[in-house]
């Protein structure tokens, strides 16, 4: 069964931003695919098909990908999106945890690339599009190993960018701000917990739920995703949001007086 649709491939589309995301791209006249970790009991939305999908798997993401290009003809947009967030003091999370939540993040973005790039370079075009956040462009305490992994993130895409572009294929990121999700309920806490941490951690915490309850809404970053999908000059960088005004304090505000702010918003002594 090909298409003459373009076809999206949306990572970590059963929630949140995926899910908007796929219902958008649909809207933009897209065959959209979109995977989750188990979608058997799931009912997809219109215009998208749901497959199952485990990005930390070298052997699920070579059978998905052949599956999809098998089925549909093509594969003109990627979206990495699956992603899982964590809370808690850097020294609270073990080497062990920082390694799945790597394996997820960052390794699940490059098993999709890999993937899929050899198909985008041969058909010569493609976009793949890689979900950031803002804590990808600035510092966030009590959330080191998300914040690493986002970091890892805009590393990884800005200079796959620079090396596939001559083959018609372009690397981008969407950096959205807080967007109200399931975020801060599915992240991971620390799992070597220490009592020194204990008060930031929950004041962290309380932020954090707040800060998802009056967060951008998720349609929002899936416009910006639409964008980077179809834009005829496509920007490598789409800040989402309050990310917007974040980019901009980094460049403009002294970094004390940056460091400073940081610290009064997450409530820890100057």
């Amino acid at each position: 069964m090909s298409t003459s649709r373009p076809v999206a491939l949306v990572t970590g589309a059963s929630s949140g931003i995926g899910k908007v995301a796929a219902l958008e791209l649909v809207a933009a006249g897209f065959q959209v695919i979109g995977t989750g970790r188990r979608t058997a009991n799931l009912t997809p939305p219109d215009g998208v098909t749901l497959l199952d999908l485990d990005v930390t798997s070298d052997e699920s993401v070579t059978a998905l990908v052949a599956g999809v290009i098998s089925r549909f003809g093509r594969i003109d947009v990627l979206v990495n999106n699956a992603g899982i967030g964590s809370a808690g003091a850097a020294e609270e999370s073990s080497a062990e945890q920082a390694r799945n939540i790597f394996d997820i993040n960052v390794f699940g973005v490059i098993r999709m690339t890999n993937a899929v790039l050899p198909h985008l370079r041969a058909q010569g075009s493609g976009r793949i599009i890689n979900i950031s956040s803002v804590v990808g462009i600035m510092p966030q305490p009590y959330m080191a190993v998300y914040a690493a992994s986002k970091y890892a993130v805009e590393g990884y895409t800005e200079s796959l960018d620079h090396e596939i572009r001559e083959y018609g294929v372009r690397a981008l990121l969407i950096e959205p701000a807080w967007t109200n999700t399931a975020f801060d309920a599915n992240s991971v806490r620390p799992d070597q917990p220490l009592d020194v941490y204990a008060t930031h951690r929950q004041v962290f915490e309380e932020y954090m739920a707040d800060a998802v309850e009056t967060g951008d809404d998720p349609t929002l970053v899936a416009k910006a995703i639409v964008s980077a999908a179809t834009d005829t000059k496509p920007k490598l960088r789409y800040p989402v949001g309050r990310t917007a005004q974040v980019a901009t304090m980094r460049r403009l505000v002294p970094t004390r007086l940056f460091d400073r702010q940081l610290r009064k918003l997450n409530r820890l002594p100057a």
